[in-house]
């Protein structure tokens, strides 16, 4: 190659002659003609060089932008850029964050923040939630904001156990600012919310479809723009998986052969009338064996004061104690809710976790009778009318009741 490039610049080799002795001393023109090509050949390696050097800084260039291509492109954290709200959803993994996070534009891209979750071994704790961040951060800030709880949108609402869905409305309307009006229209289809229409099989029996019973009790985060319609269907979406968690429907129509929307409204009544946890599936098994098993001798009816309460509720008027109830209200015909009727058209609240397994799987007993007997609000549970009233007497000492009502 070199001697194309001497070519090049003319120095066209000569033909080779039979080598002689040297005279004694060499011509001027011989004198020139290696001066000329000494010249040549400096001038020669100097562009050599020039144009190996001019490669060499565009392969460094060229290598520098190709470098930038498989780099990844990470975001400089800068105070001041735009507020963005995004939700990270249940079960979220870091692929799924670091897309939502990319189509936000709070990173810049997708694999700086999967980078940046394996160099932080706390990144795996990330909550789901809605989040307050910033546009265009570094995939590392990302993940430390998203750590931060007070970055985090909290609205958690406690539903406690055994309110109706009239007391939850209000509950709601209060917290979320959304008008009760729009929570009472929302609930008024409980199948468009989400309950299964196979809920409402009562073998046969008149069906009254109702929200009542299926807006679960427990600590929700509702989203900034919940509306009414939205935050009782997630409620109903934790019913049916704590349900289905527990098997509730299986186990009742395998263990006590009727629908479990029969035992749901059990549910609710002895969400209603236990004082204790350790009491719910006894109360349960009082009121099964009351509508399912009538016993000679025992009123086919439920005689619990709530349900009455219920009715009330319905009405929109103000519930009452037990002691202050009229004769008239306890055995109004009008009312289908009636402690003296046996047959209940809905549940009349939203039963908890463990109310819902005593209903599923009520103590195995006789009783049909039972009554508070301490402060602690532990209840006797009997069956038979006698030893109801020796309770009662009990209840009465120990100054639970004001008197005996078999008196």
């Amino acid at each position: 190659m070199t001697e194309e490039f001497f070519i090049a610049f003319g120095d066209e080799p000569e033909p080779r002659r039979p080598l002689r002795r040297p005279a004694e001393g060499r011509s001027p023109r011989k004198r020139r003609r290696r001066r000329r090509r000494r010249n040549r050949t400096v001038l020669a390696v100097m562009l050599t060089l020039f144009l190996l050097g001019g490669a060499g800084a565009g392969l460094y260039l060229g290598y520098d932008k190709v470098k930038g291509w498989f780099s990844t492109p990470d975001y400089t954290s800068t105070d001041g850029t735009a507020e963005v709200k995004l939700e990270i959803p249940e079960k979220a993994t870091g692929v799924q964050m670091a897309k939502l996070l990319k189509a936000k534009d709070v990173i810049a891209s997708e694999q700086a923040f999967l980078d940046a979750w394996e160099a932080n071994p706390k990144a795996a704790k990330i909550q789901p939630g809605h989040y307050r961040l910033r546009v265009r951060l570094s995939a590392a800030d990302a993940i430390t904001m998203l750590l931060d709880p007070a970055r985090r949108i909290v609205n958690g609402i406690t539903i406690p156990e055994g309110l109706s869905s009239f007391k939850i409305y209000k509950l709601l309307a209060t917290k979320l600012g959304i008008p009760e009006a729009e929570f009472t229209a929302a609930g008024k289809d409980p199948v468009k919310l989400g309950v299964p229409a196979s809920w409402f099989d009562r073998d046969g029996k008149k069906v009254t479809k109702s929200i009542e019973g299926f807006l679960f009790p427990d600590t929700y985060e509702f989203p900034p723009d919940v509306t009414a319609q939205a935050a009782l269907e997630m409620m109903v979406q934790r019913f049916l998986a704590v349900v289905a968690e527990l098997k509730f429907a299986d186990t009742v129509r395998a263990g006590l052969k009727v629908a479990p929307y029969e035992m749901l409204i059990i549910a609710s009544l002895a969400q209603a009338e236990s004082g204790t946890l350790a009491d719910l599936p006894k109360v349960a098994r009082v009121a099964y064996n009351r509508i399912f098993e009538p016993k000679t001798g025992v009123c086919t009816c439920l005689e619990m004061d709530v349900t009455i309460n219920y009715w009330f509720e319905t009405k929109g008027k103000p519930t009452k104690e037990s002691g202050k109830m009229t004769t008239a209200e306890m055995n109004d015909k009008s009312n289908p809710y009636n402690h003296n009727v046996l047959f209940l058209p809905t549940p009349i609240n939203n039963p908890g976790r463990a109310a819902l397994m005593g209903a599923a799987k009520p103590t195995k007993a006789d009783w049909y009778f039972f009554v508070a007997v301490d402060k602690q609000r532990n209840s006797a549970f009997s069956s038979t009318y006698a030893q109801f009233c020796r309770d009662n007497d009990l209840a009465v000492r120990n100054k639970v009741l004001a008197r005996n009502s078999c008196d």
